[in-house]
């Protein structure tokens, strides 16, 4: 069987009935695993997750977005993460036995169908994008749903699909097709948000950082602390470990601690594997020492016999 996963990330991280409401949506799908669901409260963002066959995974893609446009009104939205939509982004990624071909054309067809459905305008990106300069969701993004009405009518940023009119409630949605993505912060032991933002932009890419970091800083008001919000887009080349090592070190300069970290959403075993790798300094390691990836390795010989 094809598995796909979906990482949709609502503009909703507070309101818990809302929340549940949008998460129903995807339990009500046969075929659709929920795997994790994962509220900020900060941010205002909730990133869900979850997997299945490719027809099970687009019904319930569908059903999520048509709840949210219901219930989330970013007229009165405020959050510390960029939004522009009540679905902000909906990626698909392959999992066993499905291709980044078969994810670019999901991404095609949902985004059509919300366009049409919902009268949400779309913009492809990543993988699934028509165009060089929206594959980086974040030129997509730049504006957020204030600005929006008068980006969606500038030439060169009319939606892949829809109308050039930002829904009065739900704004406009991205969806598209990438690898596996790991959503990884770092906070920091004070409050000076300028200090964030100085180490933010030593680590990502486009600043000269680390090569497949995306990089953002933001205050967690409520914590008295200040966080160096990343997307690691490529975790084989740049893995968590470099990402947290230049942030501690940076942080090192300007005398701020780092006071932990945190994976948003899931992560995959190999990531984790190679962070153990390398604070252990583990001679001749191998995803086999792993019990439980040797137990269903073995398990799933058992029942091929």
């Amino acid at each position: 069987m094809k598995l796909i996963e979906a990482v949709p990330n609502i503009s909703e991280g507070r309101d818990r009935e809302k929340i549940e409401a949008i998460v129903a949506a995807v339990r009500a799908v046969r075929g659709a695993a929920l795997l994790d669901v994962d509220p900020d409260p900060d941010h205002n963002r909730t990133v869900i997750t979850f997997a299945g066959p490719l027809e099970a995974v687009e019904e319930a893609a569908l059903r999520l977005t048509a709840k949210a446009v219901e219930l989330i009104d970013l007229s009165n939205h405020r959050g510390e993460h960029p939004r522009m939509g009540a679905v902000d982004v909906l990626p698909f990624v392959p999992l066993r036995g499905a291709t980044m071909a078969e994810c670019v054309e999901l991404a095609r067809r949902v985004g059509q169908r919300i366009s049409e459905e919902f009268k949400v305008p779309v913009y492809l990106y990543a993988e699934a994008a028509t165009r060089p300069e929206r594959q980086d969701l974040a030129n997509i993004r730049r504006g957020e749903f204030e600005g929006f009405p008068a980006k969606i009518q500038e030439p060169e940023w009319a939606p892949d699909f829809g109308e050039r009119r930002v829904h009065p409630t739900a704004g406009v949605m991205a969806v598209g097709a990438r690898p596996p993505l790991i959503a990884y912060n770092v906070n920091l032991g004070t409050n000076d948000l300028e200090v964030a933002k100085r180490i933010a932009q030593a680590v990502r890419g486009s600043s000269g950082g680390l090569r497949y970091v995306k990089a953002l800083a933001f205050e967690l008001e409520e914590r008295g602390l200040v966080q160096v919000s990343m997307n690691l887009v490529d975790y084989r080349k740049t893995p968590l470990h470099r990402a947290f090592e230049l942030v501690k070190r940076e942080a090192a300069r300007y005398g701020v601690p780092v006071v932990g970290s945190e994976i948003v959403g899931l992560v995959p075993q190999e990531a984790l594997n190679m962070a153990a790798e390398y604070y252990l300094q583990l001679e001749h390691f191998r995803s086999e020492m792993i019990l439980e990836e040797r137990l269903a390795q073995a398990l799933g010989e058992v029942e091929a016999h």
